[in-house]
């Protein structure tokens, strides 16, 4: 019996694995920063025989909150995911399992791998509709990706979706392969009408350093991207500042920045009330577009969520602050839970990938519904 996690989003440390009824391990840290909460690991097993698992220090992670009511997602295959039951006790997170297969993978959440992630860019080019460009590179040199579909005019309303500033929130991504499934459907009168009147620009991936090292919120360097959106870098925090660069090319109309949250087991938006622009016509716009979510998805919700900010109370470093002060637009954070969705529970799954895909494609939708508004 052996624990790996030498692969690319692998991440956990090893204590003792020679009692497969008490396998120790602990949350690893990201490379440069003290962030943990995002583990995925193999584990060569044997058939039949009952495996109890321990993360022993998952009381001292970073959003500790999250593990309650939280259930561990494995896989065989690494392509089906489901979730099995799991115990925390404030400090020990517990799972247990008797495998059917010589080969397990245990998950925070399904991986999105940097593999899968060049794969979408490979099929989304062959749409006539949509163009790649290389924006520029990440720490470690990886391409930061830019997906362009539909073309851009004087009529039309300038949409931009960015994903995986935290790159431990997997389900950002298969959020933007689902928007990007229903965008490139030539049947789907939806997505033909959005794209009569808008251009849509979305970075799957803003953080392909940290997805590949296993990290949960901070690139190669240790940089949190969704706290440099004020003052970034090129040497450490080149994603956002080429990003930035090139949103102040194209304009922004709407924005939405897709994430995960740990604790709240709810579908959820956050808006841009605390910026120093925010007036009662952005309120208005902001309640439009959530109305028009209520109708597109049956998984988003407004009553649980994060605090409303107070006026000028706005982190000006964040992504969705930063992009409605900068181009006084419509502009939010798109929450999904790492746990599963309350208001309509999945024994088997939580809130999984394809749940994370079908928004992607509910969001179009609500899009289309407020382009006029933009």
């Amino acid at each position: 019996m052996r624990i790996f996690s030498h692969f690319d989003g692998g991440s956990i440390d090893v204590v003792n694995q020679e009692d497969i009824r008490n396998i120790e391990l602990r949350l690893r840290s990201d490379n440069k920063a003290d962030f943990s909460q995002w583990f995925y690991f193999g584990l060569h097993c044997q058939v039949g025989d009952n495996h109890q698992l321990n993360i022993n220090n998952a009381g001292s992670s970073s959003y500790p909150q999250g593990w309650e009511g939280y259930k561990v997602c494995a896989s065989y295959d690494r392509d089906n995911w489901f979730r099995i039951p799991t115990r925390y006790d404030g400090t020990n997170l517990e799972f247990e399992i008797k495998p059917e297969s010589d080969l397990i993978y245990f998950a925070y959440f399904p991986p999105y791998s940097f593999e899968r992630h060049l794969n979408l860019l490979a099929k989304v080019q062959l749409s006539e509709q949509a163009s790649i460009r290389c924006l520029g590179h990440s720490v470690e040199g990886r391409p930061l990706s830019l997906i362009k579909v539909g073309e851009q005019g004087s009529d039309k309303a300038v949409i931009w979706m960015t994903a995986r500033q935290h790159p431990g929130e997997t389900m950002a991504e298969w959020f933007i392969e689902g928007a990007l499934e229903r965008l490139l459907d030539s049947s789907d009168a939806i997505a033909n009408d959005a794209l009569d009147r808008a251009v849509f620009y979305l970075v799957p991936n803003m953080n392909p350093d940290g997805g590949v090292l296993g990290n949960l919120r901070t690139n190669a360097k240790g940089e949190n991207l969704n706290r440099a959106w004020s003052a970034p870098s090129l040497v450490n925090s080149p994603e956002v500042f080429h990003v930035r660069e090139e949103m102040n090319r194209t304009g922004v109309d709407l924005f939405l920045d897709i994430h995960g949250d740990e604790n709240i087991p709810y579908v959820f938006l956050s808006g841009s009330e605390g910026v120093p622009s925010f007036n009662k016509a952005m309120e208005i716009r902001q309640d439009h577009f959530k109305r028009s979510f209520l109708d597109a998805s049956a998984d988003f919700q407004t009553t649980h969520g994060y605090p409303k900010k107070a006026p000028n109370t706005a982190n000006m470093a964040t992504a969705t602050s930063y992009v409605a002060e900068t181009h006084r637009c419509l502009a939010f954070t798109l929450e999904m839970p790492f746990k599963d969705n309350d208001d309509r529970p999945c024994r088997e799954k939580g809130w999984s990938k394809q749940r994370s895909k079908i928004l992607g494609k509910d969001t179009l939708a609500a899009i289309r519904n407020c382009i006029d508004t933009l």
